[in-house]
């Protein structure tokens, strides 16, 4: 079926889900309604004034005066227009005090006759009904509506808090330029599952004829920046079909049953515009596992939108075209029940890109760089192991930044150099300047590094040593470049990896006879290797091959919870020996490594004293001038290995 069959070309969506209110007239939108509503209030509040006022009697003003001589007056205000007050007699028919009003004759004579007679009277200036209906009503209630509304607005993310239930769906129309495969690179698998999807939605009838049926829901995972919402984005593109975008935080309001309407307006939707595409970012907003943590209820707002998901899902026939995209970095925390077989049927990850992963997402973002001639992507796919997409998106556009910054016409390698320094070191600090003993102590640690990773053979090849200081605490960092993409370590690499980090401190003591505070971070890398060789990775020969203790881990956000102890005091106490043992044996290995080339540390600190930039190149020819190393063990690696 062609991809042309979809589109709905001439077609008015019958809801204009991304223009809330859609044509509205004046009178029918929630503003006038809120407007509508506090004019009845406060008519109805002045009308109740209204009705319970006084009723007072009008007399003539000289039966005032007889009242005021027969001291029958009890008390009376007197203003500029009236005179009101009350009677000591009590009126026959309601048998409260007497009530009056009239029409004074102001003059001096009429203060000294009530002051005579014992009058309590008071002098006011008369009052306006309308400024005292406007002072007393209309500004008091007009900023009550004010600061209630601003305030209702802010909760409802900035739609007002009567369009709380309106659908915050986003469409992407078909005519919406597209993202397509061709835009993605780096994650082959993913692509190769979800085009079978897009199979689906251009031919359904391809999959029925076999008996099978359309998978319901197809659920990304994967670490942030890998590209899990530009895959959903190409899939709709493939299929030429309308994409809906929605992050999962945005079903959520303050009143319950906000989310599950939401819910459910998004899917009568999709189905009126079937074929198409539901895509659901960060699932794991509504999708958290109900049970667990503390007991808050079991009707709060969060589960009865993720109910209301579950009933739509299983409620939809497959046969109508609709296919829910979600994804997800926590999928450990996902309710159970999203997860099983006819909801999100399928579940591909989404993973950091290996090496030649790297080397493709660099060649689809530089496509429209203009780089220099000794610009080689492949370097600096080595030199990034661990980085998602985003992240050397973000290195190719630091890299275009720093060459505009140097005037230079092309970016350059020294270019993609720097930006991959700033992303892992932060920026640089040229004008921190360190005192010369702080630099030669940096420059003899740095060597420290260096010296050992050299020397070692299960160690990396040593690509760039530097001493000037970086990003907030860093002083000067060894950047070691990886032969080739490692998914395994072994025991001899986790031991030389702790080797490697503790050169540092080592040099530090053999040349100062004295150690800094700038190992910090090296000896806590270190014993992190060496407690998961012990507790994890049953590296211990005391120990076993057993793993001891439970950690609660984030599988894609590397978040570490509590550990849950399952091993007595005594255990504890071998582990810590162990941890101890470990760290001592490669701490006097390296102690030797660099006591015997002592002349070769010497010479690097120098040289990196004086340059405070080194590459490997030069590091490998200052070794070849000292006549090598010393270690038998020794295995001096290319920086074009």
């Amino acid at each position: 079926m062609a991809k042309a069959d979809f589109k709905m070309a001439g077609k008015k969506p019958d809801i204009e889900i991304n223009k809330p209110g859609g044509e509205r007239k004046f009178w029918q939108r929630p503003d006038f309604t809120l407007l509508l509503y506090a004019v009845v209030l406060l008519a109805s509040f002045y009308f109740f004034q209204f009705a319970t006022k006084t009723v007072r009697e009008e007399i003539p003003y000289s039966r005032f005066l007889e009242y005021v001589e027969k001291n029958e007056i009890d008390e009376a205000v007197v203003t500029d227009k009236l005179i009101y007050g009350t009677l000591k007699i009590n009126d026959e028919k309601t048998g409260k005090p007497h009530r009056f009003f009239t029409v004074p004759l102001w003059d001096n004579e009429l203060a000294q006759m009530l002051e005579k007679h014992g009058v309590n009277y008071s002098v006011r200036k008369s009052e306006n009904w309308l400024s005292r209906f406007i002072f007393n009503w209309v500004i008091p209630f007009g900023i009550f509506f004010l600061v209630w509304g601003w305030m209702m607005k802010r909760m409802g993310g900035g739609r007002g808090f009567l369009n709380i239930g309106n659908n915050r769906v986003h469409i992407h129309a078909d005519s919406a330029p597209k993202v397509t495969f061709d835009d993605v690179a780096g994650a082959e698998e993913a692509k190769q599952e979800l085009k079978e999807s897009i199979d689906f939605l251009k031919d359904p009838e391809r999959i029925r004829s076999l008996g099978g049926r359309m998978p319901k829901g197809v659920l990304l995972m994967g670490p942030p920046g890998t590209g899990k919402t530009l895959l959903a984005r190409a899939v709709a593109g493939e299929a030429g079909v309308p994409f809906f975008n929605i992050s999962g935080s945005e079903f959520i309001e303050m009143f319950v049953g906000v989310g599950a309407a939401r819910v459910r307006d998004m899917f009568d939707q999709a189905r009126k515009k079937s074929p198409c595409i539901i895509f659901i970012d960060e699932l794991d907003a509504i999708g958290g596992a109900r049970g667990v943590g503390p007991a808050i209820g079991g009707h709060d707002e969060r589960e009865q939108t993720l109910n209301q998901l579950l009933t739509e899902m299983d409620g939809f026939d497959s046969s109508t075209g609709v296919v829910v995209l979600a994804a997800t970095n926590r999928p450990e925390i996902l309710d159970k029940a999203l997860l099983r077989a006819g909801r999100f049927d399928r579940q591909i990850p989404v993973d950091k890109p290996d090496l030649e992963a790297r080397y493709a997402i660099l060649k689809l973002h530089t496509a429209k760089v203009k780089m220099a001639d000794d610009v080689d992507l492949y370097v600096v796919a080595r030199r990034t192991p661990g980085f998602v997409g985003a992240d050397l998106a973000n290195i190719t556009n630091e890299a275009a930044i720093r060459a505009v910054r140097q005037n230079h016409d092309t970016v350059t390698m020294a270019d993609f150099e720097a930006a991959i320094d700033r992303v892992i070191a932060g920026p640089e600090k040229k004008h921190r300047v360190l005192n010369e003993k702080e630099k030669r102590r940096v420059a003899f640690h740095e060597s420290g590094h260096a010296l050992v990773a050299e020397s070692i053979a299960t160690g990396e090849p040593v690509h760039k040593v530097t001493i000037i200081p970086h990003g907030v605490a860093a002083l000067g960092y060894t950047m070691q470049l990886p032969v080739e993409e490692k998914f395994l370590s072994t025991e001899n690499e986790l031991k030389g990896q702790i080797a490697i980090l503790l050169g540092g401190r080592v040099a530090e003591e053999i040349v100062f006879d004295d150690v800094s505070s700038g190992a910090q971070n090296d000896l806590e890398r270190a014993s992190e290797i060496a407690r998961s060789m012990v507790t994890q990775l049953g590296m211990s020969e005391k120990l076993g091959a057993l793993t001891y203790g439970k950690r609660q881990r984030s599988v894609y956000l590397g978040v570490e919870g509590s550990e849950e102890r399952n091993y007595s005091e005594e255990t504890a106490r071998i582990i810590d020996t162990e941890v101890r043992r470990l760290i001592d044996d490669e701490q006097k290995r390296v102690k030797k490594i660099l006591t015997d080339n002592r002349a070769v540390l010497e010479a690097m600190a120098s040289l990196l004293e004086e340059k405070e930039v080194i590459s490997g190149k030069e590091i490998e020819e200052l070794i070849k001038e000292a006549g090598g190393l010393v270690l038998a063990s020794t295995k001096l690696h290319s920086a074009k290995d």
